[in-house]
């Protein structure tokens, strides 16, 4: 008969064989365990579990939520409507801009005016200084008097301005009439003039030194003519040609020419210059801010010499 320790072995494997069933068991309930308490199924998935987030198409999905949900869509808008900005000013668009104003009825009757238009009324201040005989920048020569005055050098306009006479006002009420004659450089300001001593004191005392002022282009009554002038050192081969007296401002001066009329170009220094002899000596055609021409004939070429005619350009 064996031994007891030779029977013990088979109750050990009959015990082995037990648990590994129960094992078994026991894993097989929980897979179903499992099974049964996933997401899909229906049941809680705890707290480790996060719902998913809903994003726009081309985004990136994230566990944590938008603090600022996308607006809806109108849902009776064939086409997405875009979320309405607070537009800045800068980011308006700009307005189209206004054409600039046309020119003052006045300008239409002086086609050829420069920046001092008839009609105008232009703001300003009014200096002065020693005319002494009056003589200035455009070089007319002594004055008759001296109710003359120097224009800024941008209304000045290369000479343009030379021989207008402008009605100038302070805000007392008092005015007087001057005749440009000569330049006003930096820091003249546009619109300034610098006014003789003798025609400022008509205006206010010299102690004032600047007041505000308006003034406007004049077509004065007059009974002079036009005078002609050619620059000492001018000859058949080079000249330079002024004229002096006109009423109105002088926009153009004109030689005659085999082909016609030729334009001079004005100087600085109100000269009509002619440099290779074109014209010098012959007829000359003179054209006002208002397009009026007058022709003068039968003048030599005498330097510095002041030959009258017997024209005059008509009151406006």
């Amino acid at each position: 008969m064996a031994s007891r320790s030779h029977r013990r072995p088979p109750r050990t494997r009959r015990r082995t064989a037990l648990v590994s069933a129960v094992a078994v068991a026991a894993a097989t309930l929980v897979v179903s365990l499992v099974v049964a308490l996933r997401p899909d199924g229906g049941a809680d998935a705890g707290p480790a579990a996060v719902a998913p987030v809903a994003v726009s198409q081309g985004s990136t999905a994230s566990a944590t939520p938008s603090p600022k949900p996308e607006p809806k869509r109108s849902t009776d808008s064939p086409t997405p409507t875009p979320t309405p900005t607070t537009a800045t000013p800068s980011a308006r668009p700009s307005p189209p801009r206004a054409p600039k104003p046309a020119p003052r009825p006045a300008s239409d009757t002086a086609p050829l005016a420069g920046r001092i238009k008839p009609g105008v009324a232009y703001q300003g201040v009014a200096t002065h200084y020693d005319a002494a005989d009056g003589n200035g920048a455009c070089l007319f020569g002594p004055s008759p008097d001296l109710m003359v005055a120097a224009m800024n050098t941008t209304d000045y306009e290369t000479s343009k301005a030379c021989g207008a006479h402008v009605l100038v006002r302070a805000a007392n009420g008092a005015s007087v009439t001057v005749r440009i004659t000569n330049e006003c450089p930096l820091p003249c300001a546009p619109g300034q003039l610098d006014l003789s001593k003798e025609a400022f004191a008509k205006l206010a005392g010299l102690s004032a030194g600047r007041i505000p002022v308006t003034w406007s282009l004049l077509s004065p009554s007059t009974s002079e003519t036009v005078s002609i002038r050619y620059k000492t050192g001018s000859s058949r081969h080079w000249c330079a040609v002024q004229a002096l007296g006109h009423r109105n401002p002088l926009a153009r001066l004109e030689v005659r020419t085999g082909s016609g009329w030729h334009r001079l170009t004005r100087t600085e220094y109100n000269y009509f210059l002619s440099p290779d002899g074109t014209g010098c000596g012959g007829s000359l055609r003179l054209t006002d801010i208002y397009g009026e021409q007058l022709t003068v004939e039968g003048l030599a070429v005498r330097p510095d010499a002041v030959q009258p005619t017997r024209v005059q350009f008509a009151r406006h």
